[in-house]
């Protein structure tokens, strides 16, 4: 399928402001969760966070290998260990850098069918759903780094004539 949606780049504001939580769950958010499907395999990317596409709500599409998922109003309940990985983000196209955050991470949200779900994560998984609630919470991989390393991030996004606000990277879009 083509993908219907234009990803927002770093330096759209709608990526600085939190989403509001989903409040219905209806054939509307449904087809939206299969576009922004389109969206996120089209991209390339293994995670896509509906602010991404200018929808200020609180969920997000996933999909590192095992077949695609969403997560509506998620929210971390547990988070251990430490890992290091480069990460990259579809708002920050071309970008990645080394960000540590936790290895394993446990979620909590709705599915499709509005059931709750608890969801664990390690390494890869565990850091597409942080850096995708990151992105529901209006937070960028830029945040997450290193005062040196994010100026570095703002000198190669003013290069690439990109805005304001801040950046990320491109291992693994998320």
């Amino acid at each position: 399928m083509v993908p219907t949606h234009t990803i927002r780049v770093f330096g759209d504001p709608v990526l600085k402001r939190p989403a509001a939580p989903v409040t219905e769950i209806d054939g509307a958010l449904a087809t939206l969760v299969d576009a922004m499907y389109d969206t996120m395999y089209d991209a390339p990317g293994v995670g896509l966070a509906a602010p991404q596409v200018g929808v200020q709500k609180r969920f997000f599409v996933y999909d590192v290998g095992d077949g695609p998922a969403v997560l509506i109003n998620p929210e971390v309940v547990e988070a251990t260990g430490e890992w290091t990985y480069e990460e990259g983000c579809l708002s920050l196209p071309g970008l990645a850098f080394e960000v540590v955050r936790p290895k394993v991470v446990t979620v909590r949200g709705l599915d499709l069918d509005g059931n709750d779900v608890v969801v664990q994560g390690d390494e890869l998984l565990g850091r597409v759903f942080l850096h995708e609630i990151d992105h529901l919470d209006g937070v960028l991989m830029l945040d997450r780094l290193e005062r040196d390393e994010r100026k570095r991030a703002m000198r190669l996004l003013r290069e690439q004539g990109m805005g304001a606000p801040t950046p990320a990277g491109r291992r693994h879009a998320l």
